[in-house]
């Protein structure tokens, strides 16, 4: 049994120990990453889930994003520890925290991943809106916290500065 609850300072350490274990070293290379540099995730979306002796099992970051000078929330990275994967937990971090993004009154989400996975969240794949490269534009997912927030927002993924 996980327990989810926002990111603390105190989490940091051990949810960047959790990233490094689940994606390729070099993680911090990646386009993305460029977008993230010198600017904090969104502290009230940023989740980790602890298990009952107090370890983390999975986390959550969001940031804040711009493209065509509008406000998006670029979901990831997202990480399960392999132990616990296949129960759920991811579902359950993405799920929560877009509530909690919906009920902050973020209008539009994106993300760069697996659509067949993403899907079942409601995220489809985009055209006109542009990660940095190298990023395959097959993977660049968006969602809408209200209805037709991404209609007309096209152009290329820029930093919140």
């Amino acid at each position: 049994m996980f327990t989810l609850r926002p990111e603390t300072k105190g989490d940091w350490w051990e949810v960047e120990a959790l990233y490094d274990l689940c994606f390729a070293p070099g993680r911090e290379a990646l386009s993305s990453y460029r977008l993230r540099d010198g600017i904090p995730p969104v502290a009230s979306l940023s989740r980790v889930a602890r298990d009952e002796q107090g370890i983390v099992g999975g986390a959550i970051r969001y940031w804040p994003v711009r493209v065509a000078g509008q406000r998006v929330l670029l979901l990831g990275p997202v990480a399960v520890h392999p132990t616990a994967q296949g129960e759920g937990l991811g579902g359950a971090l993405i799920r929560d925290s877009l509530d909690q993004a919906q009920s902050e009154g973020w209008a539009r989400v994106l993300l760069v991943g697996d659509a067949p996975y993403y899907k079942r969240f409601g995220f489809w794949k985009i055209d006109g809106v542009e990660m940095p490269p190298p990023t395959n534009p097959d993977r660049v997912l968006a969602l809408e916290l209200e209805p037709g927030a991404w209609d007309g927002v096209e152009g290329v993924v820029q930093r919140d500065a």
